[in-house]
């Protein structure tokens, strides 16, 4: 049973951490995106610093190029007028800047190489970075435009239901304001004197109120007679 507690109190926690990353999720973005461009500046700024060190090692191997050219011309020039003791120092001094000139190349083609692959990793890096600049533009537009559509329903669906209760409210009882109207009515019609004399009339109980064809013929044909 502690066991199956302790599980749940971590699985709580786990959850309100979702649940706090989910709710925080664009601010949590926007924070990774500036590490990420502070990442690809420092990654820029790393391309930038090697290639300094190279162009320096590079220089300082055109110098040492320049120099032993000068060094090769002197001594076969101390060759050439037989003194070999100067020719013989100058091959030594020779010999220590080419073992130099070795170790520069190798220094100046590492740099080269590592330029080349973080050139590489800069170029992956800005274009992912690139991406992701369209793609927190799209989930930040996303993000207002779901809050603003929230925001509009919410201050919308009251006022609009309360409207609708109320026009369904005035329509009912105008309804039944009509049918007990209707119902009044057809009850004085019932009630009323006149209403009880024109239903004796009509049931042959006294003078009829209305005159019907065959009055109207009779009356025609005593005239007729008397003429």
């Amino acid at each position: 049973m502690l066991k199956q507690l302790f599980s749940l109190a971590r699985g709580q926690t786990v959850d309100r951490t979702q649940s706090f990353l989910d709710a925080n999720a664009l601010t949590l973005l926007r924070q990774q995106m500036r590490e990420a461009a502070e990442s690809v500046s420092r990654a820029r700024k790393a391309v930038a610093v090697a290639m300094a060190y190279e162009a320096r090692e590079r220089k300082a191997l055109e110098a040492l190029e320049a120099q032993l050219a000068d060094l090769e011309t002197r001594a076969r020039a101390a060759l050439e007028q037989g003194r070999e003791d100067l020719a013989a120092e100058a091959a030594s001094a020779i010999a220590g800047l080419e073992a130099e000139r070795a170790s520069l190349r190798k220094v100046v083609q590492t740099y080269a190489q590592d330029i080349a692959a973080l050139r590489q990793a800069l170029r992956q890096s800005e274009a992912q970075l690139a991406e992701l600049k369209r793609g927190q533009r799209l989930a930040e537009a996303t993000g207002k435009t779901q809050s603003m559509r929230a925001g509009a329903q919410v201050s919308a669906r009251s006022p609009l239901a309360d409207a609708a209760s109320t026009l369904t409210r005035l329509q009912e009882r105008q309804k039944l304001a009509d049918t007990t109207l209707q119902a009044m009515s057809d009850l004085s019609s019932e009630t009323s004197a006149e209403a009880l004399s024109d239903r004796l009339a009509a049931a042959g109980m006294g003078a009829a109120k209305t005159t019907s064809a065959e009055d109207v013929l009779t009356r025609l044909k005593k005239d007729i007679n008397s003429n």
